[in-house]
C-alpha cells in the first residue's frame, strides 16, 4: 500500500499560527452605539488612532449629546485593557474636554 504525501505550500500557515481576535460591546451598551460593530486593531500610535476613531464613530453614529459621548467612553473603556485607559482618557479629553460644544 502506497501513501500519498501532500506537500505543504511554503507560505501556508498552520492552524495554530493564526490569530483571530474579536470584540463585543458590553451587553448594557445603549443609545446610538448599541448596535455598533467592534473592530480589533493593533496600533503603534494608540492615542492618534483612538482619537481618530472617536471622531469617526461619533460622526457616523450621529452622537449629538453628552450622554452619547459618555456612552462612547464607556464602550472604549469596557473594550480595552486597563493599560490603554489613560490613552483613551487623553484622546477623549483632547476632543471634548476643552469646550462644552456639541460633540
Amino acid at each position: 500500500m502506497e501513501v500519498e504525501k501532500t506537500e505543504r505550500k511554503p507560505n501556508s500557515r498552520r492552524r495554530h499560527d493564526r490569530i483571530s481576535l474579536s470584540a463585543t460591546l458590553p451587553a448594557d451598551a445603549r443609545g446610538v452605539f448599541a448596535r455598533s460593530i467592534c473592530t480589533v486593531k493593533l496600533s503603534v500610535d494608540p492615542f492618534s488612532e483612538i482619537r481618530e476613531s472617536i471622531l469617526e464613530i461619533a460622526q457616523d453614529a450621529g452622537a449629538v449629546s453628552w450622554d452619547d459621548v459618555e456612552e462612547l467612553i464607556y464602550c472604549y473603556i469596557a473594550l480595552n485593557s486597563v493599560e490603554l485607559h489613560p490613552v483613551i482618557e487623553d484622546a477623549f479629553l483632547s476632543k471634548f474636554g476643552s469646550s462644552k460644544a456639541k460633540p
